[in-house]
């Protein structure tokens, strides 16, 4: 990815981002009619890019494997003619920068996808969920090949933005890429509660953890949405429901999480960052200055070993 001069240029002022968390139904107007509210409430309190939630029109459905839910899919080649235009409207009137989560049919296969819509309207590219988790209450296996896009940096009117989905976040080589590809800001739009499997398990806090290392790690502040609420389904012959955590936060490029939203409230939250200043700080701190990729070839492994030897 190739930052632009315009890009450059925008990182030399102070940008305001917001996430928005709220709950979902299965009236899809409903769904986009309230993410279009909290966009304009959020754009009014000066925000220049928002953040929505992972899958935010519908429920989440993959509570169940189910095949009448691929019906939900829409093409990303028929922007024009479904909800994804409602809010690349609203990007250009408000001036604001939307990466949109949505459930995505490419021909015969299925992605977990984010559209990035630009202020001034104009269609970024797409990015697709890379990491796709398996477990009850979570079956986006079912559904969702594992994205092809890689990970993506966006070059916008405020500054360029990396962008991971759910899963992704839990992932610090999905983070320190899109650091290395210029990311000023990281956002990850997310749905994640409890775990229907064991009523004890609260994974809340290393959720938040893990971001924030991602982010103290990069020197780069992270914005995370989540949605709220309870959602059941029926999932062969018992009934099982997911209570999402919301706590959407937004933390500096220290790790430090600067503002926070309760679990349970639909709302947004803002903050502002002097995204030059925080070059500066990035570039004397001398954590990309001193990597050694060289010695990281492991990494493009998946169990550590060398298998030339297999010792």
């Amino acid at each position: 990815m190739e930052t632009t001069a315009a890009s450059q240029q925008a990182t030399t002022a102070t940008v305001v981002v917001a996430a928005i968390q709220f709950s979902c139904s299965e009236n899809i107007q409903e769904n986009i009619t309230k993410a279009k509210r909290f966009i304009g409430e959020a754009a009014s309190a000066g925000a220049n890019i928002i953040l929505l939630q992972e899958l935010f029109s519908t429920r989440y459905f993959c509570q169940e494997p189910c095949e009448e839910y691929f019906s939900l899919a829409i093409s990303s080649k028929q922007v024009d003619s479904c909800f994804l235009s409602e809010f690349q409207s609203l990007a250009k009137e408000l001036r604001v920068v939307l990466p949109v989560s949505f459930f995505e049919r490419c021909n015969q296969v299925f992605y977990n996808s984010v559209i990035v819509f630009d202020a001034d309207g104009s269609q970024l590219g797409i990015y697709r969920k890379s990491h796709i988790p398996e477990s009850p209450g979570y079956y986006e296996k079912f559904y969702f090949c594992p994205g092809d896009t890689g990970f993506r940096c966006f070059s916008t009117r405020y500054g360029v933005i990396g962008v991971g989905i759910c899963w992704d976040q839990w992932f610090p080589e999905c983070a320190r890429i899109m650091a290395l590809q210029g990311a000023d800001i990281l956002f990850y739009p997310t749905a994640i509660g409890s775990e229907p499997q064991d009523a004890q398990l609260d994974s809340r806090g290393h959720w938040q953890r893990t971001m924030q290392g991602h982010a103290a790690a990069n020197m780069t502040p992270v914005v995370a949405a989540n949605r709220v609420g309870v959602e059941y389904t029926q999932y062969v012959d018992h009934r099982t429901h997911i209570t999402f955590y919301g706590s959407s936060f937004i933390t500096d490029a220290t790790g430090e999480v600067k503002i926070q939203a309760d679990a349970s409230s639909e709302t947004f939250i803002c903050y502002s960052f002097d995204l030059a200043a925080i070059h500066k700080q990035r570039a004397a701190w001398g954590l990309f200055r001193d990597r050694r990729p060289e010695l990281y070839s492991l990494l493009g492994t998946h169990d550590g070993r060398k298998h030339e030897n297999f010792k």
